[in-house]
């Protein structure tokens, strides 16, 4: 089982979530591992109040690290359920 949890680690670090908020304005890049890639902005986006800027790419942030977590939670539940022995849980 730990070389399982192990190869699907590596196998996160090289998938890539594409984050996109503010009708693409900001980008955001992160691995499935959680670590963040990259981050674009539109740069006549910028030029908006700087409140929604702030708060745009605070979103688009969260909404990658949420997709990060949901996908490694799921890919971690894929390795411990058919490790469950019956009657254990």
């Amino acid at each position: 089982m730990q070389r399982q949890i192990e190869d699907m680690q590596k196998a996160l670090e090289t998938r890539e979530l594409d984050i996109s908020s503010g009708g693409g304005a900001v980008q955001v890049k992160i691995s499935g591992a959680g670590k963040f890639l990259a981050l674009k902005l539109d740069p006549e986006f910028l030029k908006e109040e700087a409140k929604l800027v702030e708060e745009t790419i605070l979103n688009a942030v969260q909404e990658a690290a949420t997709k990060a977590k949901e996908l490694n939670d799921s890919e971690m539940q894929k390795i411990s359920s058919a490790f469950q022995m019956p009657g254990m849980f």
